[in-house]
């Protein structure tokens, strides 16, 4: 299969699109503001929205569903959630408040950029698929769903061996987006951090060479070097 990785954002928050001879495969959906961006970036790989078979989050906090409802609403795309994250996407439920340290100058920036990219403007998903531990989409790239609870109930990582990488959503941050520390650590807004070093150990054994998390730089290296870097 042919199949390259698109990067849309930056790395305080970025989708992810899996282009396929197929088809196109939206890991996670950035900010509400952010259709446009997504747009020019695919008709830059000469690609449409039309392309898009199916958008698969990580998680279902605002910050990831960003333009996941424009898509379904407008295009039909179909949204895929853990089903223990399904509520928190269709905005029925909230996400966990944030806790720890922080500096000012970082959260001032990720304000600016939320605020700029219309992250304050949240459209809940109206409708979404549901999956579970050990699925495999039918959708181009063949993503693995494999369960991290910890951040949220329903937090997975998403293989997708066709372009060797491993999305992780906010189990892990390579820069904390609340102290701008650049470090690999556990993402901050956890529901149950305590809970997530166990959920990583799953990924030890994998052998995709880049590790693409929700917020900070992608990670290049196995799973196992990530682990072995992760400041708890």
């Amino acid at each position: 299969m042919n199949a390259q990785l698109l990067r849309i954002g930056d790395d305080l928050v970025a989708m992810h699109a899996v282009i396929t001879d197929d088809g196109i495969t939206l890991i996670d959906a950035g900010l509400t503001g952010d259709r446009a961006a997504l747009q020019r970036a695919l008709s830059d790989a000469g690609r449409t929205v039309s392309d898009i078979r199916g958008v698969v989050l990580t998680h279902g906090d605002s910050d990831h569903i960003g333009v996941a409802e424009w898509l379904r609403g407008e295009h039909g795309v179909p949204v895929h959630v853990h089903e223990a994250d399904a509520a928190r996407a269709r905005g029925e439920e909230k996400s966990h408040a944030p806790g720890g340290a922080w500096r000012l100058g970082a959260v001032l920036r990720f304000l600016a950029v939320t605020l700029r990219r219309g992250g304050l403007r949240i459209r809940a998903i109206g409708e979404v698929q549901t999956f579970r531990d050990g699925d495999v989409l039918d959708l181009p790239g063949a993503p693995e769903i494999i369960g991290l609870p910890g951040h949220s109930p329903g937090s997975v990582a998403i293989r997708v061996p066709a372009v060797d990488a491993l999305f992780v959503g906010d189990a892990i941050t390579t820069r904390n987006v609340l102290t701008g520390v650049d470090a690999v650590a556990i993402g901050p807004f956890s529901d149950a951090p305590d809970q997530t070093p166990a959920s990583l150990e799953r990924l030890r054994e994998l052998p995709e060479q880049l590790i693409v998390p929700g917020h900070g730089p992608q990670f290049v290296g196995t799973a196992a070097q990530l682990l072995d870097a992760l400041v708890i």
